[in-house]
């Protein structure tokens, strides 16, 4: 800000004083008038010498007091804010302090500006740095189904006439398996997407767990036969509402059991169990998946809801993406819902969820019979 805008902006300060000026000058005057003196022109303009050097020191010095600051907020506008470049906001911090009050508040409010601008750059940075790695490594977990399917369906030309059945059935199994696994990885890659509108798909409502687990269970059920795993539910009341999202809970579940199934398949000892129990207390509604898979090695457990993480068992179960469990602990905070997991490495994995203590309307619990 150049001198002359300095003044510019102060005209009306300058107007009041020099009319403040005038008017002592009149009461002076006046009284003088009725003790039949009178001042004299020498007298008047000594006045106005003196008030115009103190205004035009003060004014000067004001300047010097706060160019800094003027030269800063100059300088931020030349290095390009005014054209929307992002590098020309660190020139902020460096903005001088300011000499009065509202230049203080306003270099305050321009720094808190500042931060909540770098938070949520670096909250979309971290955004799509991790779409870009999912994208990259869904893309590479979907590959291998693929060739899986098309070195499945060339299988069938190899096979002797006489004893066909067997050998297309299996193979059609297999194609199911993997095509399973595409649907999944497809399912994955648009619950990753709506997370990033989350409110706009969000339509929460009473809903029963039980029947909620029931039909996961049942869109599971041929892949636990596939792998000899025998689901069981218990549940100490017929019906459990709780407050939630119909879709995003199914979400959730779905993740928990297919994880479940994912991790005990391969565990060669006979038939295994996934045991869910749905219990109810003071705090709400509880529900606990208990199976008996490969587990996770401790050094693990701490990080399993971090994304991409796969641990030691992305070593051992190929489709491991490391972002199932985070999706299920994201929704879960976003929801209300809580969301613990506990393992031991060979002996299975135990995944609880808390459901809070609805309000009055459908308590919702009714007692076995």
């Amino acid at each position: 800000m150049s001198f002359r805008d300095f003044l510019a902006d102060r005209i009306g300060f300058i107007v009041i004083y020099w009319i403040n000026v005038c008017l002592i000058a009149a009461v002076v005057q006046l009284d003088l008038l009725g003790k039949n003196v009178s001042l004299d022109g020498s007298n008047i303009a000594y006045m106005a010498v003196l008030s115009a050097a103190g205004l035009v020191s003060f004014l000067i010095l004001d300047y010097i007091r706060q160019r800094g600051y003027f030269q800063g907020l100059r300088s931020l506008k030349q290095s390009g804010l005014t054209g929307r470049k992002p590098e020309a906001m660190e020139g902020v911090i460096s903005l001088p302090t300011g000499v009065s009050r509202e230049q203080r508040i306003a270099v305050d409010l321009l720094l808190e500006l500042y931060g909540a601008y770098t938070d949520r750059l670096e909250k979309h940075r971290i955004s799509q740095d991790q779409h870009q790695t999912f994208v990259r490594l869904w893309v590479h977990q979907m590959k291998t189904p693929v060739s899986v399917i098309g070195l499945l369906t060339e299988q069938p030309h190899a096979v002797p006439k006489e004893a066909p059945q067997r050998p297309v059935g299996a193979a059609l199994e297999s194609i199911q398996e993997e095509n399973e696994k595409l649907r999944q990885g497809l399912d994955m890659m648009l619950h990753t997407a709506r997370l990033e509108k989350f409110e706009a798909d969000l339509h929460m409502q009473k809903v029963d767990l039980l029947q909620a687990v029931r039909h996961v269970i049942n869109e599971h059920k041929k892949a636990c036969i596939r792998y000899r795993i025998y689901p069981k539910l218990i549940a100490s009341h017929e019906a459990c509402y709780i407050d939630t999202d119909d879709k995003w809970l199914g979400i959730i579940l779905h993740q928990i059991v297919s994880n479940a199934i994912k991790y005990s398949k391969n565990k060669h000892d006979g038939s295994k169990s996934l045991t869910m129990t749905i219990t109810k207390d003071g705090s709400g509604c509880h529900a606990v998946f208990q199976d008996e898979g490969i587990g996770i090695a401790e050094q693990d457990l701490p990080r399993v809801f971090d994304p991409f993480f796969t641990g030691e068992n992305g070593r051992l179960v190929t489709e491991s993406t490391g972002m199932g469990l985070f999706i299920a602990k994201e929704v879960c905070r976003r929801l209300g819902h809580r969301l613990e997991i506990e393992s031991k490495l060979g002996e299975g994995t135990t995944v609880r969820l808390h459901f809070p203590r609805s309000g009055a309307l459908h308590e919702g619990l009714l007692p076995l019979k």
